[in-house]
């Protein structure tokens, strides 16, 4: 599997492409998803799925343009059922922001804890990391040694808690529960900034 990171819109936010063979998935096309169609076009992968981390306005404002680019309802859209009503309203919330983005698609798939996923045949695991987002996941790859954290681990930092929904004790028992008691040479990728170790944010992250 190739994992291809491209950082979009205002806020910078990190989509993954999650490359196996000729199949594709997108982990949170936060921002200009036509780019990221254009990329998955220009590399001929065939997009089998969306996963969600989180439905923050900067995680999920390029979903609308993706998915028309590939048949809107054509492809599944996998988010946790408790980060619904942030899907609902995230145009509002981009606006408070001044920043615009398409109204992304209501229809999506349950994902919960545990649940196992495929990509080209290249297995990842659904981890249930709320604090940061009530429906909030990571998805852990461990053939790769990889775990997509989302917005509840970064570098040297740990996501915002000061939003609705919000709930600082719960992130914190998320990471160390899910996220830590991963091997220390799992690479973190992030849902901004660059990537990190769990072992170097175990013992070197000031919020942990």
């Amino acid at each position: 599997m190739e994992i291809v990171r491209m950082s979009v819109g205002p806020l910078q936010a990190n989509a993954y492409l999650l490359l196996a063979g000729e199949a594709a998935v997108v982990v949170d096309p936060g921002a200009e998803g036509d780019l990221i169609a254009a990329e998955l076009e220009r590399r001929a992968k065939r997009l089998e799925a969306v996963w969600l981390t989180h439905a923050h306005f900067d995680h999920v404002g390029g979903l609308a343009e993706l998915l028309a680019a590939h048949g809107d309802g054509a492809v599944p859209v996998l988010m946790h059922p408790a980060d619904e009503p942030l899907l609902e309203h995230a145009v509002a919330a981009a606006a408070r922001w001044g920043i615009d983005i398409p109204a992304p698609p209501q229809r999506t798939h349950d994902l919960a804890h545990g649940a196992l996923l495929s990509v080209g045949g290249e297995q990842a695991r659904a981890l249930h990391t709320p604090g940061h987002a009530p429906g909030h996941v990571a998805f852990h790859l461990p053939g790769h040694g990889v775990v997509l954290s989302g917005d509840a681990l970064f570098q040297g930092s740990i996501g915002r808690t000061d939003l609705p929904l919000a709930d600082h004790g719960q992130l914190l028992a998320s990471i160390r529960r899910e996220l830590l008691t991963l091997p220390d040479d799992t690479t973190v990728l992030p849902g901004h900034g660059p990537a990190t170790t769990v072992e170097a944010e175990r013992f070197g992250n000031p919020f942990l």
